[in-house]
């Protein structure tokens, strides 16, 4: 499938998609309240079949987060980068690790580090750190008291 091709199946699931041009990927936005019906349907659409997620991360815009998920066909060969945009104060999106297991370990790393919370996850609690720990180190606005790194 061409990027063309990719992009057009992904607008006739989701018409309020809009496309980023950059990078080697095609960069799909989606409204964080779409993003989990959309990924369902990549992955459950045999002319998508998007059954491999290799990675998930999230970026802090100092005014928003933004969650990032690589998706690849293994028996297509396509891959797409789907965007979902979190409010800053109340992150939080529905989990994918029903639809691809690797998501829960890789969506707790991200609740441990940036605080989004992934909802109905089956074990969302803190990967790296202990529970004590108290801030979200990878956020732009995390004061490091001990090492004084100020961004």
């Amino acid at each position: 499938m061409t990027r063309e091709e990719l992009q057009a199946a992904i607008t006739n699931l989701e018409p309020q998609v809009t496309f980023e041009e950059a990078g080697e990927f095609l960069n799909a936005v989606v409204p964080s309240e779409l993003c989990r019906d959309l990924m369902q349907a990549l992955h459950n659409m045999p002319d998508l079949s998007m059954d491999y997620m290799f990675c998930l991360t999230c970026v802090d815009w100092k005014t928003h987060l933004t969650m990032v998920y690589h998706l690849e066909s293994t028996a297509h060969g396509h891959q797409v980068v789907i965007k979902s945009q979190l409010n800053r104060e109340n992150p939080e999106i529905e989990t994918l690790s029903d639809i691809w297991r690797t998501a829960e370990l890789l969506e707790r790393e991200v609740f441990d580090l940036f605080g989004v919370r992934f909802i109905h996850h089956p074990d969302l609690r803190r990967l790296l750190l202990t529970d004590e720990w108290e801030g979200w180190p990878m956020r732009k606005d995390y004061e490091d008291p001990i090492n004084m790194i100020k961004l």
